[in-house]
């Protein structure tokens, strides 16, 4: 069944509706003074198209492949952790509408239910996001645990080594706060290391993605270490408070890699010309994360599928007036630096919200 929402915000302004004050901080908001949110949201408004005309139109083909799987358009549903508070089934949800519509899904440690009934729903690319908190033996179990389900890839979030101040739910006194300190096994996972992951890597015999790439000596690292999936990102500015967006530091990022991995971006991603901007630099694919949160909250898997049946509408309008066809034809001359329009917040990619922002 398609859910009648003409476009995405209302299926934002639907979520809202469905969410308690806690599970809405914990889906909109960054850490501290939420620059790093606002800067990746920036950093896309402040790109520009270059469109071409008098180029045959009629068909436009936005699918790409990703890890050998066909994916319908270039997006992949993020890991987010707690999905269970947007919809009852948690990463189920996510991947019923992951499997109806067509695209990827990387599944978040840090979600209910266990990874092994996420595994068996659907036949869509499936890879597992693991965050370190516990010792040498309960990574190999996971690891184990993973590999049995039939996942095609592993994921490790590199950003996380120490918790962040996340202002709104801990004002909030939600426990959905995350605070300061080691706590909850982050020892693990602060005492990670290039060598570390390595020897993660080699246990986990599958292509190996690396979450949380932010600069170029980071990128070329992880390159000489053989990762396989360089993934810009920030945490949705959750993390670092006041880093640079993703799409500033993604030319650098490209840069470094030459080609030798593919890239993978999140943060800001919130319409299908996103998504057209950050091919343009370089990315393969990029992730989306507090999307899937408002399309789930909105209407269960459905809500989700409309989401991306939206976005699909816009990155096939927008090739379409591009002047081009497929993706693999946007480059960087599709696009240029320019001025903002707009101040960016959690909401600014859609104008038609009443004031702006949701409270």
């Amino acid at each position: 069944m398609t859910i009648e929402f003409a476009g995405n915000q209302e299926i934002v302004q639907e979520a809202r509706k469905h969410l308690d004050q806690p599970a809405w901080d914990f889906l909109v908001g960054g850490s501290e003074s939420e620059t790093a949110l606002r800067r990746n949201r920036l950093a896309f408004d402040r790109l520009g198209f270059r469109p071409r005309v008098l180029v045959d139109v009629r068909n436009v083909d936005p699918s790409t492949t990703f890890l050998g799987h066909k994916l319908r358009i270039p997006v992949v549903l993020a890991p987010v952790g707690s999905l269970q508070r947007f919809a009852p089934e948690g990463a189920v949800a996510a991947a019923k509408a992951a499997d109806q519509f067509g695209i990827g899904q990387v599944v978040s440690s840090a979600t209910l239910p266990q990874l092994e009934d996420t595994a068996k729903t659907g036949k869509h690319l499936k890879v597992f996001q693991l965050y370190i908190r516990d010792d040498w033996p309960w990574v190999e179990d996971m690891v184990h645990r993973m590999k049995k389900a039939g996942y095609t890839a592993l994921c490790l979030t590199v950003d996380t080594a120490r918790a962040s101040r996340r202002e709104r739910p801990i004002l909030g006194r939600s426990s959905l706060a995350l605070v300061s300190g080691p706590g909850a096994g982050r020892e693990y996972g602060a005492a990670m290391t290039w060598e570390s992951m390595g020897r993660l890597k080699k246990m986990a015999g599958l292509p190996f993605m690396l979450k949380g790439i932010a600069t170029a000596e980071d990128a070329k690292l992880a390159v000489e270490h053989g990762v396989d999936v360089i993934w810009v990102s920030n945490h949705g500015g959750r993390q670092l408070d006041h880093s640079l967006g993703t799409m500033d530091t993604l030319p650098e990022i490209v840069e470094a890699v030459d080609g030798k991995a593919d890239i993978m971006l999140d943060g800001g991603v919130n319409r299908g010309t996103d998504v057209l901007k950050a091919i343009a630099l370089g990315v393969k694919a990029v992730a989306i994360g507090r999307m899937q949160g408002y399309g789930l909250a909105a209407a269960g898997p459905a809500g989700l599928v409309r989401v991306l049946e939206i976005m699909e509408d816009e990155i096939v309008s927008a090739m379409g007036l591009l002047g081009v066809t497929r993706v693999d034809q946007i480059t960087s001359a599709y696009v240029r630096r320019t001025d903002p329009v707009l101040m960016p917040h959690e909401m600014s990619a859609w104008v038609n919200i009443p004031e702006g922002r949701i409270q």
